[in-house]
């Protein structure tokens, strides 16, 4: 069977992993979730498929059901075989409350329990080096394994057989069976034991922290998971969060366009951070703020990158790995993303869009004041300085520059956020400075953003085209979603950029040729236009078939084949689940009437 996107994710806010439906661990990244991908069977050869994994193996497998614990991240996968033997597999990733703050080790958690019969299963786990240009050592003692890469020592903790894991012999599971790949440290108690309360205590997390959400009233499954999703994108020490937890899976076949998401783009997490926020899931904006915040005092003159390593760091150097085919062998593996050196002025609105949620968010423990205020300025005057030059634009583009619709909205709104907060704190000389300003360039973009021959917004100043982007001018306040105005640009899009049920997120050719598939968040972005514009029943059934279109975990992709509806790119993608989220709260019939 080929390599599918049918993946389950796992994670804690440090490091995560995905599983296929065999419970087999085919991605995760070391130390960290834009670390060395330590198990990269995902873009290996289907030959190749028994390195860089984690697998469970069952002998004559016939059937295998799969699921989350109901709202965790906890995966439980059942196996049958042909004399009817079963057994379960439980996968997490520790994160739970200790010593008064939230533990999240290194470590990745595998239990495997006998439910009849007399099952047999092979361990074999064989972490990559340096993406397999070096060998792998190992040393091994009465009830561990150590696997020793190149800058790092990880320990596999069991009760197995020590034997059978290093000659990947196949073993009888009589009993409940626990492999804790981990630290190179000493387990102090039953490993067994260990594995269960730490799977209770992650399941006591999860529970807690899904108490709290404000979901709707329909789809609450789909937005839990999503929800929860998004978390596992975040990256607690540092407040990043991540586009996705994956690098090059081709957004088309052997389309080339095969990029690392596994860094911080301010624009993505803006998108992140306002729709966990609207799920009172508030911690998560409060972390990537003080990242935001770190990132302006690093520069001098408050200029921002639109994307950067977890850390914090703005050095992203895109290279090619060759020892890696890719993904069904559609490479390349690409490590990095040279768009950090790109010029994209939505930035500065994306930042400050987030930033603003602490100046009237009433629930945050530490509000926003005068001082972040005037941080903020900084990069409001890089907004008011940039609206109306050109940029790579919000998709990127490696060889294109315009005057692009959406990044002058988007300092628009920078500008106009800031008259805002500037009212809010009271500072009145401030917020009619940034109020003219404001409306200026409103003025401005109105003007050249309106193409009077096609009766709507184009995507650039003076331009033919459209793009999905131009959906978001009623969401970010630019246009009232009652202006006529927006709705001939929702109607021209339509009938441009609609295939089926879903959108391209422009039909023009660009850098790669012209777009073979959908764009995921550009279909729900089309979804809340369309109830904005009062069409309802039509965005209620484009919801559901999008909803459809999710893998069996309730999990998006980036991009969605036009025909077969296959998932590809990136895995899961943020922004698709933030679109899942927000047309979800959009679309929902309230609590209120009905009990």
């Amino acid at each position: 069977m080929s390599a599918d996107l049918n993946l389950a994710l796992i994670g804690n806010a440090t490091i995560a992993a995905l599983v296929d439906t065999q419970a087999s661990l085919r991605w995760c990244c070391l130390p960290t979730i834009d670390g060395a991908p330590v198990f990269d069977a995902l873009l290996r050869d289907e030959e190749d498929r028994g390195r860089g994994a984690f697998s469970i193996d069952m002998a004559a497998l016939t059937n295998t059901t799969q699921s989350y614990r109901k709202n965790t991240a906890v995966l439980i996968t059942e196996m049958t075989a042909e004399d009817g033997s079963q057994i379960r597999i439980t996968d997490f990733i520790p994160r739970f409350k200790q010593f008064g703050r939230t533990y999240r080790p290194v470590m990745i958690v595998r239990m495997i329990e006998p439910i009849s019969g007399t099952p047999r299963v092979t361990v074999r786990l064989k972490p990559s080096v340096d993406f397999g240009n070096s060998d792998l050592r190992r040393s091994h003692g009465s009830n561990h394994v150590r696997y020793i890469m190149s800058d790092q020592v990880m320990r596999l903790t069991t009760n197995a057989s020590i034997t059978a894991v290093l000659e990947e012999r196949p073993f009888v599971v009589d009993r409940p069976t626990a492999l804790v790949f981990g630290p190179d440290e000493t387990c102090r108690e039953s490993v067994w034991q260990m594995a269960a309360r730490f799977r209770d205590e992650t399941c006591e997390y999860w529970y807690e922290w899904v108490r709290y959400l404000s979901i709707p009233f329909e789809w609450q499954s789909e937005v839990i998971r999503a929800a929860i999703t998004l978390k596992l994108n975040a990256f607690d020490d540092t407040g990043a969060i991540i586009a996705a937890v994956t690098t090059s899976i081709p957004e088309s076949p052997n389309s080339g366009r095969n990029w690392d998401y596994r860094y911080c783009w301010l624009r993505d997490a803006y998108f992140v951070v306002s729709a966990l926020n609207r799920l009172g899931a508030t911690q998560t904006m409060e972390r990537y703020l003080r990242y935001i915040i770190n990132l302006i005092t690093d520069s001098d003159d408050g200029f921002l990158q639109p994307v950067y390593r977890i850390s914090g760091s703005p050095d992203i150097d895109e290279r090619e790995i060759e020892s890696l085919t890719g993904y069904r062998g559609m490479g390349p593996v690409r490590i990095g993303n040279a768009a950090y050196t790109q010029v994209q002025h939505d930035v500065f609105g994306a930042a400050i869009l987030a930033a603003a949620h602490v100046f009237f968010d009433q629930r945050l423990r530490n509000p926003g004041d005068e001082t972040l205020f005037h941080q903020l300025e900084i990069l409001g005057q890089h907004a008011a300085g940039s609206f109306d030059k050109p940029d790579a634009g919000i998709w990127e583009f490696r060889g294109i520059a315009k005057v692009h619709t959406f990044s002058s909205v988007m300092c628009w709104a920078a500008c106009d956020r800031l008259a805002r907060i500037a009212n809010q704190l009271g500072l009145d000389e401030r917020n009619s400075y940034w109020r003219r300003i404001a409306d200026e360039m409103h003025t401005t973009i109105c003007a050249q953003a309106w193409n009077e021959d096609l009766g709507c917004f184009v995507e650039s100043f003076g331009g033919q085209d459209l793009d999905a982007s131009l959906l978001l001018l009623a969401q970010l306040g630019f246009v009232d979603a009652k202006d006529p105005r927006f709705a001939q640009t929702v109607d021209a899009i339509t009938d441009n950029l609609r295939i089926g049920d879903m959108l391209l997120r422009y039909a023009t050719e660009d850098d790669f040729g012209r777009m073979e598939t959908a764009f995921t968040v550009c279909t729900f972005w089309y979804i809340e236009a369309l109830a904005d514009l009062g069409r309802d029943e039509q965005a209620r059934a484009l919801f559901e078939t999008m909803l459809a279109r999710c893998n069996e975990h309730g999990l998006l992709s980036e991009d969605i084949d036009l025909d077969t509806g296959e998932l590809w790119g990136n895995f899961p993608q943020t922004y698709s689940m933030v679109g899942l989220i927000n047309s979800a709260l959009r679309l929902s019939r309230p609590w209120e009437g009905e009990f």
